[in-house]
């Protein structure tokens, strides 16, 4: 008998209403993910990449609206929940780290602030055991002098030390899915790999379920069992990561994976450029 999905999210649709018409950033979208899997959304800018990871916490801001599908997370239906309900799954059940971490963050409060009311917010107890709490999960995501860092503001930390702090709130509740939006777009390599090295570690040693959205095919090969690429608000192909690697079968992935520079590539032959542009989400591709 096929194990039951984590999360499973079926025919999803999010529309802008705009005053030139209806924009479809998200159109019938359905993919799976099973406890302790790490997926990657592929795509260029503007495919619905980060439309569809705020459509699953219910988080579309107007003119934008989630019009259809189901989000069923442990099969509870996400989108029949109300705002009250839905704030007890964001941070709990499901978080979203951004991909600015240093605008995401509240520049007027200290970082101990911040993350004891990520923690309170969920649990109960003393603001001294969320203290406590804050300390643990600044080691666990590697920032250096914990107790005398979550007396800064944001400001003070670099955009790789913002980040880690926004993966520590986003873990503080041992959240069973993490949304990973771009995380590493800002951020030097160096950076980005120290910051995927994380999510990979909390993935293996939680059991955490990892959404990474990335157009970074290169870090998809590195991290993730399965893949999902989106052209236009639609998935045009999922699959192992491996097969659709070596064996795409839409011509859009096949165009993006040939895009792509790789060390083997020989100098001499250049990369190809993806012809043409994407199709206007006013008059969705069928």
């Amino acid at each position: 008998m096929p194990e039951t999905p984590l999360l499973d999210v079926k025919n999803l649709v999010t529309t802008f209403h705009t005053p030139t018409g209806p924009v479809e950033a998200v159109n019938d979208i359905s993919f799976t993910l099973q406890a302790g899997e790490t997926l990657a959304l592929v795509g260029e800018s503007g495919s619905g990449k980060s439309v569809t990871a705020m459509s699953l916490l219910n988080m579309v801001r107007r003119p934008g609206r989630v019009e259809g599908g189901r989000v069923l997370l442990n099969s509870r239906n996400l989108l029949e929940l109300d705002e009250s309900e839905m704030r007890q799954v964001r941070g709990k059940e499901m978080s979203l780290v951004f991909q600015d971490p240093v605008s995401s963050l509240n520049p007027l409060m200290k970082v101990r602030d911040q993350l004891t009311e990520a923690i309170l917010a969920h649990q109960s107890g003393s603001r001294a055991a969320a203290a406590r709490r804050s300390v643990e999960l600044m080691v666990q995501v590697g920032i250096p002098d914990p107790e005398a860092r979550l007396a800064d503001y944001p400001l003070a930390f670099s955009g790789g030390m913002a980040q880690r702090v926004m993966i520590a709130i986003a873990v503080a509740n041992n959240p069973k899915v993490i949304i990973a939006d771009e995380p590493t777009t800002a951020l030097d390599v160096t950076i980005q790999a120290q910051i995927l090295e994380l999510l990979a570690t909390l993935n293996r040693e939680n059991g955490t379920a990892v959404i990474l959205i990335t157009h970074n095919l290169g870090i998809v090969a590195r991290l993730c069992q399965r893949v999902a690429v989106m052209y236009a608000g639609r998935i045009v192909e999922e699959g192992r990561t491996g097969e659709i690697f070596e064996h795409p079968r839409h011509a859009y992935t096949r165009d993006l994976l040939g895009a792509t520079p790789r060390l083997n590539h020989p100098r001499e032959k250049p990369l190809v450029a993806i012809e043409g542009r994407p199709p206007s989400l006013r008059d969705p591709i069928v």
